[in-house]
């Protein structure tokens, strides 16, 4: 699981049967205090998230798992919004 948030939306009018009515979410993971590290990609969002959530992603094969990706296209899915962070001890984050 990486930790991401997410950025914007993307839309496509033409794509796979499997993925009609799912919402793409553009994100960028985060370091684990939320601060952005590494390169934007899309995932398939399964929780409502919006712009600027902090969320919980998976990928690879570990995205086709969820119900509604199941054997589906896809590479990348928003599976949990994040509500707080801790680390060592010390709230980072915390859904406001």
């Amino acid at each position: 699981m990486l930790i991401a948030r997410v950025i914007g939306t993307t839309v496509s009018t033409i794509k796979d049967e499997k993925l009609v009515g799912r919402k793409l979410l553009i994100v960028r993971q985060t370091d684990e205090k939320g601060e952005p590290v590494g390169k934007p990609y899309v995932a398939i969002d399964t929780v409502d998230a919006g712009t600027g959530d902090l969320v919980l992603t998976a990928a690879g094969s570990s995205a086709r798992q969820t119900n509604i990706t199941k054997d589906t296209p896809v590479d990348a899915v928003i599976m949990a919004i994040i509500d707080s962070l801790e680390v060592d001890g010390q709230v980072v984050f915390r859904k406001s």
